[in-house]
């Protein structure tokens, strides 16, 4: 591959290069939220501003630990993760936004994905779609584990990733309406918890990477509920995902420690 940094040592799009990230990351998409991630960290520095790519690194119980926003979708999502793998990270938590999809996830939950419908084109490019998009148990548990000490009201389960955001909330005038709804409707029939735009591609490429990938999403509201008649509270602010998600580093941390593997890349 064409090395289009000419020489610097750093990653091209997201600025980073090995000693600036630490290998457990959290990746939000808006930029404006690494600044709110860092402040979990103790002593964050900026390392990073490219484009949509910000990074933050500190440290959480003494381990050197990063935030990296990574956009809106799957494609610049997989150039982050890429890169970062490249920096030397192994270890990624997605915190981001979702909608529900079922009539009990409501807005101000947290989703915790097991997996996710490969709706989209990123992952296409890295496996046949025959192959699965899920997370890692590892990191899913101890997300999980994370938002149950934490009192978060939270959902485990798949979501559903998809390209285009207007294309799930205005279905009926898009030319592929036909398509777009029938497919939906087989989502929420299958049990998906919510809809979100990078999970796919993330567990497609961290299973190509050898790298361990999960994912919370703050639910903002759920247009199943609307449909219904239903309440449909919105909620913006994505603190109780992103504790989740910081405390679920902080048990990864102590499982690696506990286990031998501090230190050590989980990539075969």
């Amino acid at each position: 591959m064409i090395d289009y940094t000419e020489g610097s040592g750093k990653q091209y799009h997201t600025g980073v290069g090995p000693g600036d990230v630490g290998r457990y990351v959290i990746l939000p998409g808006d930029p404006k939220r690494c600044a709110k991630i860092a402040v979990h960290f103790d002593d964050p520095v900026l390392v990073a501003d490219v484009r949509e790519f910000i990074t933050y690194t500190g440290t959480l119980d003494g381990v050197k630990v990063s935030v990296t926003s990574t956009g809106i979708g799957g494609p610049s999502a997989a150039i982050a993760l890429n890169e970062l793998v490249k920096s030397g990270a192994d270890t990624f938590i997605r915190v981001g936004t979702c909608g529900g999809m079922q009539l009990d996830v409501l807005g101000g939950d947290v989703v915790i994905a097991t997996g996710s419908v490969r709706m989209e084109g990123t992952s296409r490019e890295f496996a046949p779609i025959e192959y699965p998009a899920v997370s890692d148990f590892t990191v899913t548990t101890a997300l999980a584990e994370a938002a149950s000490k934490l009192g978060v009201r939270h959902h485990i389960g798949v979501s559903q990733s998809k390209d285009s955001f207007f294309g799930q909330h205005e279905p009926e005038i898009m030319p592929v309406d036909y398509e777009l709804i029938n497919k939906w409707n087989a989502w929420v029939k299958m049990g998906c918890l919510a809809s979100e735009m990078e999970s796919a591609a993330l567990f497609i490429e961290g299973s190509f990477l050898r790298a361990r990938v999960g994912a919370c999403f703050l639910v903002v509201a759920n247009q199943e509920r609307a449909k219904a008649g239903l309440s449909n509270e919105q909620v913006h602010d994505t603190e109780l995902a992103i504790r989740t998600a910081v405390e679920a580093l902080r048990l990864l941390i102590r499982k690696d420690r506990e286990q031998g593997m501090d230190g050590k890349p989980h990539r075969g």
